[in-house]
């Protein structure tokens, strides 16, 4: 049976001011224990995040392919492990489109994070253009393949399928067509690595709210979600939470 995971992407936002948002998401999730709830936040507020946050998993937004080295900026899955961080979002939408990452970007950077004991949620998703022209199971099942390290399976690893057209738009896939990516996107897993793919959880991700969650929870195959902007605040992140809970495993 797969659990139910909310997964909040923090990106570019939040300061040590707003920790009490953690604090008060850490308390509700504390208090669904039915549900697996985890925030990824900025590199600089995961410490402080992990100090308030008890048994609420704090992570990352990215990490490194190396694990040390003359690599400006970056950050290694031993400075996420020391700082506090038990998990990793890795191929991003947001990086492929704007750091311009590969899925062998995604590939190395997941191995990475498993060699190190990172769980990992990998994203996969097509842009507008490529769902208008009828791509976006081709491109979905491209981005699986050349992205998913061998031997994925297990609780370590996770899928996100976000259509990039839906990230922060306000608009979402029907129904019918989230239930056609994430059964194309177990197809595929279960292609890959066979019986495990019933093991591995598979979020849906995009424009996700209190309003849409339990609908979009309830589709076949959808495990959980993964929220940007609704993550930030409490008000927004808990009925996301709670609509999470009133459905079953799968």
């Amino acid at each position: 049976m797969r659990r139910k995971l909310v997964a909040g992407n923090w990106k570019m936002h939040g300061l040590k001011a707003q920790l009490g948002e953690v604090e008060a998401i850490a308390a509700v999730a504390a208090a669904q224990p039915g549900v697996d709830v985890a925030l990824c936040v900025p590199f600089t507020l995961i410490a402080p995040a992990v100090a308030v946050a008890g048994a609420l998993p704090i992570g990352a937004q990215d990490l490194h392919e190396a694990d040390k080295g003359a690599h400006t900026g970056c950050i290694s899955a031993d400075m996420l492990i020391e700082c506090g961080a038990t998990l990793t979002i890795v191929g991003h939408s947001e990086r492929r489109a704007d750091q311009h990452e590969t899925s062998h970007d995604a590939w190395a950077k997941a191995a990475a994070a498993r060699r190190h004991g990172l769980k990992v949620i990998l994203c996969c998703g097509e842009t507008e253009a490529e769902h208008d022209a009828g791509r976006a199971e081709r491109i979905v099942q491209s981005q699986i393949e050349k992205s998913l390290p061998e031997g994925a399976h297990g609780d370590w690893l996770t899928l996100a399928y976000e259509p990039r057209w839906a990230i922060g738009t306000g608009k979402t896939p029907t129904l019918d067509e989230i239930a056609s990516m994430h059964a194309i996107a177990r197809a595929k897993l279960r292609n890959m690595v066979g019986d495990a793919a019933d093991g591995i959880r598979i979020l849906y991700g995009g424009s996700v709210t209190g309003a849409n969650a339990r609908d979009l929870l309830a589709v076949d195959n959808v495990d959980g979600a993964l929220v940007g902007g609704a993550s930030l605040t409490a008000e927004k992140f808990v009925p996301i939470i709670a609509a999470a809970s009133t459905l079953p495993e799968k």
